[in-house]
Formats: C-alpha cells, sequence, structure tokens
C-alpha cells in the first residue's frame, strides 16, 4: 500500500499570503469555511506508514511536521520518521523547509544534479552536516528503490522524469532569451509505485504544458498530484496582483482549451487532484463556480490533511 499525507496545498506564499488583503485571504484569515487556509504544497508518502519520504521541502515545514503525528519523533530523545526528502525542483518553496531538518537527523537528499548544484552552491545548506545527511543523485528516467540515510528499502520504488517548465526565479538569466537558462532537471516530476505492487503515483506540481510524455506518465495511473497554480493564465495580471502570466512563472493553467483539465481528459487516471494552487485562483474556494467545475470534471482539490490510501 502507498500511503500519501498531503501536508501543504498552496502555492509560494501559501494561503493567505502574509501581504495579500484579497477577499479570498481575508475569508481565510476570518475563518470562513469556505476559505480554508493551506501551507505551502509538499507531501509525504510510505509503504509501511513507519518510513515517510517528503516530496518537496517547504518552507512551513516545521508546522506541517507539528501537524502530522504520522511524522513525530517516536523513538529515544531524537529522532524521525523522516528517512528522507525528494526536490522536484530549486524554488524556494521546495527546498528552504530543508534548513528546519537541520538538527543532526540522519536523512537523504534525492534530486536532479541541477538542484543539488543549487544546494552546493549555498553554503547555508551546509547546516545539514553532510556526514549526517546524504545527497543522493536523481538519474532521469530510471527506476530506483527509494531508500533512506540507514539504506534500508522502503518498499517503494521512485522515477524521476522531465516535465516542462522553468529555471528556479532567484536563477534565472535574462540574458539567455526567453528560457531565462532553463536547463533539463530544472522541473521534474516524481513517479512512485510499489516494489510489488500495481499502484502507481505522480507528483506533477510544476509544469508548464502538458505534452505527449506527460499525458503518456498519466495514462493508468492510480493518483495524480498536478499543478493547479492558477486558473488562467492572466489571472494575476487582470486581478493587479501581479504582472506575469501562468506561462511566464511555468505553469499551466487548469481551464481554457490549452489548460490542464482539457490536456489530461480523456485519460484512464484512477484519482486527480490539484496542488500547488495560487491564493488568487477561485478555484481554492469552495463555494465558487470554479470549484464545481473542477468536481464535475472529475478533480479534487488537495487541502493540508489530505490523506490517501493506495492498495
Amino acid at each position: 500500500m502507498i500511503r500519501v499525507l498531503v501536508l501543504g496545498a498552496a502555492a509560494g506564499g501559501g494561503f493567505p499570503q502574509w501581504n495579500s488583503n484579497s477577499e479570498a485571504c481575508r475569508r481565510a484569515r476570518a475563518g470562513d469555511p469556505s476559505a480554508r487556509p493551506a501551507t505551502q504544497a509538499s507531501i509525504a508518502v510510505s509503504a509501511d506508514g513507519d518510513r515517510w519520504f517528503l516530496i518537496n521541502a517547504s518552507p512551513d515545514l516545521r508546522e506541517q511536521i507539528n501537524r502530522q503525528p504520522q511524522l513525530h519523533p517516536k523513538e529515544g530523545l531524537r529522532s524521525s520518521p523522516i528517512a528522507g526528502v525528494v526536490l522536484t525542483n530549486g524554488d524556494v518553496d521546495a527546498i528552504a523547509g530543508l534548513l528546519n531538518l537541520r538538527e543532526r537527523t540522519p536523512f537523504v537528499v534525492c534530486a536532479h544534479p541541477r538542484i543539488l548544484d543549487v544546494l552546493a552552491a549555498n553554503p547555508i545548506f551546509e547546516v545539514l552536516a553532510p556526514d549526517v545527511v546524504q545527497r543522493s543523485t536523481l538519474a532521469l528516467n530510471e527506476k530506483i528503490p527509494l531508500r533512506g540515510a540507514d539504506g534500508r528499502d522502503s518498499g517503494l520504488v521512485l522515477e524521476a522524469f522531465s516535465v516542462p517548465g522553468k529555471v528556479a526565479l532567484f536563477m534565472e538569466d535574462a540574458s539567455r532569451g526567453e528560457s531565462f537558462g532553463t536547463e533539463e532537471g530544472d522541473t521534474i516530476g516524481l513517479e512512485i509505485s510499489e516494489a510489488h505492487g500495481a499502484s502507481r503515483l505522480l507528483f506533477i506540481a510544476n509544469c508548464a504544458k502538458v505534452d505527449e510524455a506527460v499525458r503518456a506518465r498519466c495514462q493508468g495511473a492510480s493518483l495524480v498530484f498536478f499543478d493547479g497554480t492558477l486558473w488562467r493564465d492572466e489571472e494575476m495580471i487582470a486581478r493587479g496582483e501581479g504582472r506575469k502570466t501562468g506561462q511566464r512563472m511555468g505553469h499551466i493553467s487548469m481551464a481554457g482549451e490549452e489548460g490542464s483539465m482539457a490536456a489530461l481528459s480523456g485519460l484512464d487516471i484512477g484519482q486527480r487532484v490539484f496542488i500547488h494552487i495560487n491564493n488568487t485562483n477561485p478555484a481554492l474556494l469552495a463555494d465558487r463556480p470554479e470549484r464545481r467545475e473542477i468536481e464535475a470534471a472529475g478533480w479534487q482539490v488537495a487541502y493540508d490533511g489530505m490523506e490517501i490510501a493506495l492498495p
């Protein structure tokens, strides 16, 4: 069985975002049940319910761990059931939470070489003592057993694959044109399965386009977590809350002929869940027609504390 905990469902900044005075954020602060607060996107997966692997380490990680009893220490004075962290990109909202894990408890960090280079280039990440925290390279399109720092097999098999995306914001190089220096490995998706099971989980929290390779990955999956950052490509501009389109930020929109719901329609997918949802996205609100449209299309919106078990 693959057990999944949604630690955070929101995009960078969370919901409500600290500096946003939008109606949606005001509703969340006021305790409106249709505007459920959310921390920044991350999930945890396990095959046995004892050892857990985090997918991305959001800046909200300490709060997320404290909210989830499954991730609390259970042995001795200092320990953790967190066996490892798998990173899918180098954005701040995917890596900053690593700094919460600096108290010399062993675990492994798995990432593409591009992202390991980001960590190596910033000496602040040396607080993850190299004699305790291992760094493991993820090759693309290669199935590997997911193991913790102790080398024990978790029962999970991991495969990383490239998805259309963009280099992390703080690494953009305007001199390199519209790509801003984006290279293979800057944005990856993950396929997680059991060593001896049929269930297959996909995590694609950042994606600029659903191409044929992404569609082929999603076909037949038991569960797909997919980028739900924006409802429409120009959403933030239209609302006066930003200057960039979703495409400029490396995110496909949910709605429209070019959106993810249309692009992934017709595929055999067990459960479809949007994650990494921006506070400007009207589908984040349970009482909006956009939410009803999503649900009518067979999608769910992730929420903090959501639990899913795949047999």
